[in-house]
């Protein structure tokens, strides 16, 4: 690969070619200035350098294909570490600052990130284990050291910190976290916002703490000056700039004057020389200066190529040929084809941006599909030539774009007679485009219908191509019970065929046109709470005749049959005799004119019924053209199984487990049936029932800097079309993504393209979005778990238990008691100070062999089976939840009882359920508990769970048996909440505190309330949010970053947070001890 040269003073430019011929070095992260202030770490392009502080060639010191960051100097400014996924997971290493081989020192699954040195130790941030004495400490990450020369990490605090500064006296500034939003959120103010606090005593295990900034704007980044000063980065004039104070109290005084674009990672030196980053360069300063653009070069290998071959077997997305021969399938934002029955594979387009969804016409002979270029969705026709026989093997195909009129047009659909094509304009408008004529006729207004997410309105055409089925149909305020409307192909009609209050979708004309068949949850069971129901197969005809023949018993169908042969026998005997085919001709024109009899909607309702055996998990279905056999999929345990219902014997049986969720395609003779699930593409023979696989390999050529450039530009278009504020809060969006743009040529990984989404989308000041960036990851180095505490002051071979927590591994083994000492893991040894993370790596669901010494000295060897991290997460959970039941018991003397709702959901509600009206029900009172809540959508059914005003007692012969209403709460009650309630666990409290339930206790509540659209991209291993449903208060005021104040206001400090004390929870005993 050729090299380059990247020079800081060079010009700005916007052009990605010519960004890297003029090679500018932009997006420079992650400053870390030496101690003595000479040098200066930073990263680029996933690599850790170093420059001279007063700017020149930089050195680079990893090489390695991964991801290095967060570099962090010694104090004596001789060795580096960082964080690194070099080995999978994200661990800890240390480097000579001269280079060199680095050293791993952390080896825990996680994810784990060095803030600081403190002495001979590495202070880091990682999500291991919390201590066994504070709150709630497994919701965020925790604070650990491990020593420079290798060994057992070591608890430090059981609290989050972003970011952290030790001077010489063991004295620790750090960031706090209080909630889940996107640390590169900006202009927010609110609740959840960081501050800035000093902790002493700490590192000798006796910390005492100190909040420092006390402001509703971002305060982070702490450094420490001389002494008692120290700097900060505080967003206190809208954009993060750096500030100076000192710990008593001095008034902060702003450094740096940035209008746009925040100071990010900034150092400070032993001297006062100081580094940070800002729009992508790195700026140098002293407190008594101003600051200075640093000019970096830098000679490396971009480290990229931009024609990568590849070649791809998996699939999402797939449309079948009417014939059934072929196969069309988007892969990684492209299309390909395949033969039905052969493997070789045809690459159709070839764009750094999407394809999203093909469909052929009728003869084969053309497709149309949508395609996202030069920021906008539009249609494009593709067609083989007179004498070729299929697109795969097709020497010419041409492509010609549709003219579709302004905006947005996507998810095309051809007609049964492939003169039409309906798509989506802007998402919700149906249209329709005459092929021959180009006219576009809209036929559906984009008033009656909402897209959450692309692709979630769907629709079909009626086989004589007049009328079209629409799924997703809301009328006015119907989004959350949709319908399903069929709508004239010339716009003049739409009827609301279901009129339902369930949700009703999924929806496709019988095979003879004269019928809808649709999915609805009408009939099935539904959750108890927040989304999700079971549901069932219906079908509406829409033709009297069609309906009493669907409806025939055996004998008619016999009888029928029997004279449709006669009638078959009779026509055939009188088409010999007509030599000129007119008897043909005339029964063509008579088929064709039984297909365009009109629908008749009037007593529609009456002509619906039920055609599966019993509610499911649905997913797709299809009724043969006899209309005696519906096939469907559906699933009682785990993937979804392919199923057939014989409507006259009135008999489901399954045709083949593990078949898969996916749509059923059937070819043109309805001999076979098609589906891609889990990736994969393969048919059903309704014949012999033989399933076949079709084996397909997409050859591409992956062009990674364009196809981020396309993302990029895509993730612009989305916001400008979906962000629910449609001035998109009043900010300069094109100005953004221009500025932010820039950075595109000089990122190489997913990891850096994540963050540049992340800082320019949120300058949106807006909850739910920023970019996320997945890598791969392994189960046989996932470290498992034992479910137990170990004593952090034992310091002998082995893991003395202080814990066994209820339900884990080690929670039936009634030997193991705490003070047991686990001496050997499958019999390797588990050694004083030395890291034990290795020894569990892979080991979670098997089974593993312990070596214990029990209390009184009796040693012997158990076997069990670890837990994943994400289970034993969820035994902390149970385990913080008991200890605040009892806490609750004990101060109210039984008479309140304790409730928690870990997320927005169903599993979620039935818990609080069953324990409100049934551990508690003789309660007074209820503490309702939503922190530390990521949200869902449940808020409707907590308010009405807790809403109930008792109106009838039950009392047979003077015994009181029980109240109405009976499933719901009606007695008093106080929620508690904190900054870290987000989403629906701010809507929540929102409905209650509104509808006068009861009283809000503990902290204000950032304003989140907003539904998201996470989307993953074209790299699925990118996703970004975009925010696009808000809620309006009854004044109609956005909830979005509108705070909710409590009725009662409290605050859990850190110090109280170690040691087990929730002044909350007490508070909320107390307010309702009052009542």
């Amino acid at each position: 690969m050729k090299k380059i040269l990247l020079t800081a003073a060079m010009a700005m430019v916007c052009a990605a070619s010519q960004a890297a011929s003029d090679g500018a070095p932009l997006w420079l992260r992650n400053t870390a200035i030496s101690p003595d202030g000479n040098t200066i770490a930073f990263t680029f392009r996933g690599d850790i350098y170093t420059v001279p502080y007063t700017g020149g060639q930089a050195t680079r010191l990893t090489t390695v294909d991964a991801y290095d960051s967060s570099p962090v100097w010694s104090p004596d400014g001789k060795q580096i570490a960082f964080s690194s996924n070099r080995n999978g997971s994200t661990d800890i290493f240390i480097v000579d600052a001269n280079g060199g081989q680095p050293r791993r020192l952390t080896t825990h699954s996680g994810s784990e990130t060095p803030l600081a040195f403190a002495g001979d130790k590495i202070i880091f941030t990682g999500n291991i284990m919390p201590s066994q004495k504070a709150i709630n400490g497994y919701v965020f990450p925790q604070l650990y050291t491990v020593p420079v020369s290798g060994g057992r990490p070591e608890l430090l605090l059981s609290l989050p910190a972003i970011s952290l500064s030790v001077d010489n006296n063991g004295r620790i500034l750090y960031t706090d976290k209080k909630g889940y939003e996107d640390k590169f959120r900006k202009h927010e103010q609110s609740s959840g916002t960081s501050d800035v606090w000093l902790v002493e005593g700490a590192l000798s295990g006796k910390p005492v703490f100190r909040q420092l900034t006390h402001t509703p704007y971002h305060s982070v980044n702490p450094q420490w000056g001389g002494g008692n000063s120290f700097y900060y980065v505080s967003e206190a004039d809208s954009t993060l700039n750096v500030y100076a104070t000192s710990l008593d109290g001095t008034t902060p005084r702003q450094l740096t004057h940035f209008t746009k674009h925040p100071v990010r990672t900034l150092s400070v030196a032993q001297n006062g020389n100081m580094a940070f980053s800002q729009n992508g360069e790195i700026y140098t300063m002293t407190a008594g200066s101003e600051p200075v653009k640093l000019p970096v070069t830098i000679v490396a290998d971009n480290g990229e190529q931009t024609e990568k071959p590849v070649a791809y077997t998996r699939t999402s997305r797939m449309a079948l040929a009417p014939a059934g021969d072929e196969v069309a399938l988007v892969v990684r934002g492209d299309i390909f084809t395949t033969p039905a029955d052969y493997s070789t594979t045809r690459r159709i387009t070839a764009t750094p941006g999407q394809e999203r969804t093909v469909s052929f016409s009728p003869d084969g002979r053309f497709m149309v599909y949508d395609s996202e270029r030069d920021g906008r969705w539009q249609l494009y026709k593709a067609e083989i030539g007179k004498k070729d026989p299929s697109f795969t093997y097709a020497e010419t195909i041409t492509e010609t774009p549709l003219n579709t009129g302004e905006g947005d047009a996507f998810q095309p659909v051809i007609s049964p007679d492939g003169k039409k094509v309906a798509f989506l304009r802007n998402r919700t408008t149906l249209c329709v485009l005459d092929l021959q004529s180009g006219k576009t006729t809209v036929v559906m207004p984009g008033q009656y219908a909402y897209s959450y997410t692309d692709g979630d309105l769907s629709y079909s055409w009626h086989p004589d191509s007049e009328w079209i089925l629409f799924n997703g149909y809301i009328g006015k305020g119907g989004w959350n019970n949709s319908d399903v409307a069929a709508i004239s192909a010339d716009g003049k009609e739409i009827v609301n065929l279901t009129e339902s209050g369930y949700s009703d979708g999924n929806a496709r004309w019988t095979p003879d046109g004269r019928g809808v068949l649709y999915e609805s949850d009408r009939n099935g069971y539904r959750s108890h709470g927040s989304w999700g129901s079971q549901t069932d197969v219906f079908v509406m005809w829409l033709d009297p005749d069609a309906y009493e023949k669907f409806n025939r018993s055996k004998e008619d169908i016999a009888l029928d049959e029997t004279m449709e042969k006669m009638a078959k026998k009779e026509a055939k005997a009188n088409d010999k005799k007509d030599s000129k085919g007119k008897g043909k001709k005339a029964k063509a024109e008579a088929k064709k004119e039984a297909k365009k009899a009109p629908l008749d909607f009037a007593n529609r309702h009456d002509r619906r019924q039920l055609l599966t055996p019993n509610s499911s998990s649905l997913g797709d279905f299809w009724l043969n053209p006899k209309g005696d056999k519906l096939y469907y999929v559906t699933s009682f345990d785990d993937d979804g199984d392919l199923w057939v219902m014989d409507l006259k014997e009135q008999k489901p049986k399954m045709l083949k487990k593990g078949w898969g969720y996916g749509r059923l395609l059937p070819d043109s003779a309805s001999k076979k049936l098609y589906t891609v699930a889990n990736g994969a593409i393969k048919s059903y023979d309704l014949g012999s029932g033989d399933v076949k696989s079709i084996d397909f390999r997409a050859k591409s050529s992956l062009n990674a800097p364009a196809e981020r450039e396309y993302m990029f530009d895509h993730m612009k278009s989305l916001v400008q079309n979906k962000f629910y504020d449609k001035n998109i809060h009043g900010i300069d969006w094109n100005g953004y993504t221009e500025e932010y743009g820039r950075f595109l040529p000089y990122i190489n990984n997913r990891y850096d393209f994540a963050e540049l989404l992340s800082e320019v989308l949120g300058e949106l000041n807006a909850s739910h979005t920023g970019g996320r960036a997945y890598g791969s990851s392994s189960p046989l180095t996932a470290t498992a778990y034992l479910g137990a505490f170990f004593d952090p002051e034992y310091r002998g071979d082995g893991l003395r238990i202080s814990e066994v927590i209820a339900r884990g591994p080690l929670f039936n083994k009634k030997e193991i008691v705490p003070g047991t000492i686990i001496t050997a893991i499958d019999g390797q040894p588990v050694k004083a100070g030395e890291d034990y993370f290795p020894l569990l790596a892979g080991k979670a669901g098997s089974k593993t062999r312990l070596s214990v010494t029990l209390p009184s000295g009796e040693q012997k060897t158990i076997t069990v089976k670890p837990i994943s991290q994400g289970a034993n997460n969820a035994l902390l959970r149970d385990r913080w939840v008991a200890r605040n039941q009892a806490i609750v018991d004990s101060l109210s003397g039984g008479r309140i009882g304790y409730v928690s709702i870990q997320g927005m959901d169903s599993p979620s509600f039935r818990e609080v359920y069953e324990q409100a009206l049934g551990k508690y029900r003789n309660c007074d009172a209820l503490i309702v508990d939503t922190r530390y809540n990521g949200g869902g959508w449940l808020h409707n059914d907590v308010a009405l769970l807790l809403s109930g005003k008792k109106y009838v007692d039950y009392s047979p012969r003077g015994q009181y048996i029980g109240s109405d209403p009976f499933s719901q709460w009606t007695k008093p009650s106080v929620m508690l909440i904190n900054e870290c309630n987000y989403s629906d666990a701010h809507g929540t409290p929102y409905t209650y505190k509104t509808l006068g339930i009861g009283k809000l206790v503990g902290a204000p509540v950032p304003g989140t309330m907003t539904a998201v659209w996470w989307e993953t991209q074209v790299d699925p291993s990118i996703i970004f949010g975009v925010p696009q449903v808000t809620s309006l208060d009854r004044n109609g005021k956005p909830l979005e970053n509108q705070q909710l104040n409590p009725d009662i206001l409290i605050y859990n400090q850190p110090a109280d947070v170690l040691n087990g004390i929730d002044a909350q929870l007490a508070a909320a005993v107390k307010a309702l001890l009052q009542k």
